[in-house]
């Protein structure tokens, strides 16, 4: 049976959608069921090229069933998405070569070196020989971990894991990246370090937050993308977010938004 999820003849594109061609990432109408319960239901949203969207919603709200779909990693019941113009269901090889993927958990080798670690990822990607080492060399300047690179993977702090770990999803330029809480369990100073790594890659990148941290979307991304109930409840910039709520901060309007 194919994985490509029925089509919806009553799903409309949103308010403020041109054609998919016109966005980096664009989701229609996306459902995800479990026999009778939807993850989410009805799921659209569009994101520009190099812009950062910061992803908000409580726990089991379908943030992750979303990213999981949007990478490839599992498949929808219904609706569309597409990547650089590529459709994730019909194309998901060439989807992943676009997308750049950063899970909560880092997936490092804690026995091999930082520089080890990334000329396997390199070598996974099909990235070899000078072309590895230029495009390593560039990551690591990107991620500023060129003083960890000889030390064991399990040696390093919890914050050169996650930079390693971005260097990691920087890997062969991709368009797009995805970046699962990328600052959980970090300390004050790390955090502000990390943050500081994501809000450079406006503009080269096309960058999807997902987090549930609130400060973390104001100081990074330019919209917000609130999700509750597996449905989309709020997408709009952070400022008409708050001018359209009457002036409230963005933690008392995901509040209300997700509290029913």
């Amino acid at each position: 049976m194919s994985d490509r999820p029925a089509a919806d003849p009553a799903v409309s594109p949103a308010p403020h959608a041109a054609a998919a061609t016109a966005f980096m990432i664009d989701v229609r109408g996306l459902t995800k069921r479990y026999r009778d319960l939807a993850a989410i239901e009805d799921v659209s949203f569009s994101v520009a090229a190099g812009e950062i969207v910061g992803f908000l919603g409580p726990n089991g709200a379908g943030k992750s069933t979303t990213m999981r779909i949007l990478t490839g990693c599992i498949p929808a019941t219904a609706g569309s998405v597409r990547v650089n113009g590529f459709d994730v269901f019909e194309d998901p090889h060439q989807v992943k070569r676009c997308i750049g993927y950063l899970p909560e958990v880092p997936p490092l080798y804690p026995d091999l070196t930082a520089l080890e670690q990334l000329q396997f990822v390199a070598a996974l990607k099909g990235i070899r020989g000078r072309q590895a080492r230029a495009e390593i060399d560039r990551v690591v300047q990107r991620a500023a971990v060129g003083d960890q690179l000889s030390r064991l993977v399990g040696n390093l702090s919890k914050g050169y894991r996650q930079r390693v770990g971005i260097a990691l999803a920087l890997l062969g330029d991709p368009k797009v990246l995805i970046l699962d809480e990328p600052t959980v369990g970090l300390d004050p100073k790390q955090i502000g370090e990390v943050r500081g790594l994501i809000k450079n890659l406006a503009g080269d990148h096309t960058v999807v937050l997902s987090t549930h941290i609130l400060p973390e979307v104001t100081m990074t991304c330019q919209r917000a993308l609130i999700i509750a109930a597996g449905r989309i409840v709020a997408d709009d910039t952070i400022d008409r977010l708050a001018a359209s709520h009457g002036g409230k901060s963005l933690e008392e309007i995901f509040l209300s938004l997700t509290s029913h």
